[in-house]
């Protein structure tokens, strides 16, 4: 079996990794704050030093880091050190543009780099039903199915490098409209002086309903924000690529571009790093 390296044990790292570690892989695991290391290294994990280590014993590189940035400052370390043969499977949601540059690197050396960014939340990793959507060689994706099997309930296979990455940023698109809406609605709701915590079953097998509104409706209208299972900040950050990107295939995104100044005003209120339940405080705050 593969040794497995992963790169990035956050809220979706960590769970992951969990799932493979009971699937019996052997996995080397590494993050900046080493403590987050530690309740995997309880399950089996090795922490490795530095990514460089990983880069040095691993046949699979994981990554599911915050940003591009991150991204491209992890890809730094390990590229000295990278061997034909290779596999970087990158489960964080980067630009497209910088997928494809590293992906491109990548294949002059024999090293595939597959986009397989993921949905489905803090839930989904742990139960093992993300959604994937990934980019890059059919091939290379295909002999990954085994090992991704334990991860998700769907893998669907876009197309090039950068594909999946592009299909990441149109479900972020749908996510975050529904998010922003739906803390319209509850506190529409309340202001006419309905019961909001009856919204999601009252909506459920209809038209309005989805998992969005499933988890969020419920969770505005007790405004029960805590655990943290997703962030602000990285809608955001996801709404602000779609727009990028919207003036370089030339395509018009106005819903997109109003979330996203939505979804700003939240976040420097105070809310990058809380959980987008908080929506609901865009409309209520000035009334309560």
């Amino acid at each position: 079996m593969s040794k497995i390296g992963f790169i990035g044990i956050g809220l979706m790292g960590q769970p992951m990794s969990a799932r493979l570690l009971a699937a019996d892989y052997d996995l080397m695991i590494w993050n900046r704050s080493v403590e987050k290391c530690l309740p995997l290294a309880e399950l089996g994990a090795a922490i490795a030093d530095s990514p460089e280590v990983i880069a040095q014993h691993c046949d699979v590189i994981c990554l599911c880091l915050t940003d591009t940035i991150a991204v491209e400052a992890v890809f730094s370390q390990l590229q000295p050190h990278l061997k034909s043969g290779q596999v970087i499977l990158d489960f964080s949601s980067i630009d497209p543009l910088a997928t494809q540059k590293l992906a491109n690197h990548c294949s002059t050396i024999g090293v595939d780099w597959i986009d397989c960014p993921v949905s489905g939340g803090v839930q989904g990793a742990a139960s093992g039903t993300l959604a994937m959507m990934a980019g890059g060689r059919l091939e290379a994706i295909d002999k990954l199915k085994p090992l991704l099997a334990n991860l998700s309930s769907r893998l669907t296979y876009m197309g090039a490098s950068g594909s999946g990455q592009y299909t990441k940023i149109c479900n972020q698109m749908l996510v975050s409209c529904q998010a922003l809406v739906i803390a319209e609605v509850v506190a529409f709701a309340e202001s006419a002086g309905v019961n909001s915590q009856l919204l999601a079953e009252a909506f459920s097998g209809g038209f309005a309903d989805s998992k969005p509104l499933q988890i969020l409706a419920p969770e505005m209208a007790e405004r029960r924000f805590t655990p943290e299972k997703w962030h602000v900040k990285t809608l955001l950050k996801d709404l602000d690529m779609a727009v990028d990107h919207s003036r370089i295939v030339r395509s018009s995104t106005p819903m997109s571009g109003l979330a996203a100044q939505l979804m700003r005003l939240h976040a420097v209120a105070g809310y990058s790093d809380k959980d987008p339940s908080t929506l609901v405080n865009l409309y209520l705050e000035p009334h309560e």
